[in-house]
């Protein structure tokens, strides 16, 4: 009986009868799309079939299929509708390429290639979000692998993956259909363990840690702020409580808006600090602006803490201000 197998005959060589398997066809339309359409920064539909060696339909289809998966995104340039590449710098031809052709059956992509071998052989750290992902997911759906969905997870969020916790499962089913209950489960548990880690993490740190200069108080806030200096759209101010040996005991936020001396007031600021029976604190805040340099008001603030604090008995150690430029300590800038 006749193998069944999905070949395509090359009738270009009869005599030899060689059948062609239909991966190897795909294979070949796909790579005659991309390689034209890898060398362009952006480009228009028409511009992709002139330049593409495929049918007019064919490059349509792949160009919306890179749109959906987030490699390409359409813009208007020139009053023209274009597509330019997103973070093209992370995009694989060759393997999207396989992940298209095997993408519904992740046993026919190569072991190598999977994303749980890849992290038993090499480590997590080494993986992409979209790998990370396609773990947690673990099972994918009819047409669509864990690694497709993984990928097309990473993808929407790649500018925005603080965002990804705040979803709800049928936002991100919306996404990929192999968001199931029990992936999105594993996503959501994923990610508070990892916040957990970190967290213990930030502790582990933090009871090592000792403010015993400027330079310390700097370093010690650039990490434990990065979110303030990295995220905040508005301005917020904390705490950072310390024992007798000035070691952190913890954080507090205290307001979040426009600083100012008349608004923070000592009872709001030293309550929490008396609360961890502090012998001193630092006053952290954050400059959305990313300029750190101190302002007037950041002035006031700080000479009219520290006299507060003189009166309680917990020393203003210093008050330094975050921004994604760099970190500045009030007390050098006085």
């Amino acid at each position: 009986m006749r193998d069944t197998m999905d070949v395509v005959i090359d009738h270009a060589t009869p005599s030899i009868d060689r059948a062609i398997p239909m991966s190897e066809t795909r294979r070949n339309r796909l790579e005659r799309v991309l390689k034209p359409l890898v060398t362009l920064a952006e480009f228009s539909v028409e511009h992709a079939k002139a330049v593409c060696d495929s049918s007019p339909s064919y490059v349509t289809s792949t160009i919306k299929e890179l749109v959906r998966e987030g490699f390409l995104e359409p813009a208007i340039a020139d009053d023209e509708n274009v597509y330019r590449w997103k973070e093209s710098d992370n995009f694989e031809p060759d393997r999207w390429i396989d992940q298209q052709i095997h993408g519904g059956q992740i046993t026919q992509t190569p072991e190598q290639d999977r994303p749980r071998e890849r992290l038993l052989r090499d480590g997590a750290v080494g993986l992409s979000n979209a790998d990370l992902l396609a773990i947690l997911i673990r099972v994918g759906v009819r047409k669509e692998s864990a690694v497709v969905g993984g990928r097309l997870l990473a993808n929407r969020f790649a500018d925005r993956l603080q965002d990804l916790p705040k979803c709800y499962k049928d936002d991100l089913r919306d996404i990929s259909p192999t968001v199931t209950k029990v992936s999105y489960a594993q996503i959501m548990a994923g990610i508070e363990l990892g916040r957990r880690v970190a967290s213990a993490e930030r502790d582990r740190v933090r009871a090592a840690t000792k403010i015993t200069s400027t330079q310390a108080a700097i370093e010690y806030c650039s990490q434990e702020f990065a979110r303030l200096a990295s995220d905040a759209v508005q301005e917020e101010f904390h705490i950072v409580s310390l024992d007798t040996k000035h070691k952190p005991i913890r954080t507090h936020r205290i307001t979040v808006g426009t600083l100012d001396a008349s608004l923070v007031h000592p009872r709001e600021v030293f309550r929490p600090a008396i609360r961890d029976s502090a012998s001193a604190i630092l006053l952290v805040h954050n400059h959305p602006s990313g300029d750190p340099a101190p302002s007037r008001e950041d002035h006031q603030v700080t000479n009219q803490l520290t006299e507060a604090g003189k009166l309680l008995g917990i020393t203003v150690l210093d008050h330094i201000v975050v921004a994604r430029e760099q970190c500045v300590s009030i007390r050098e800038q006085a």
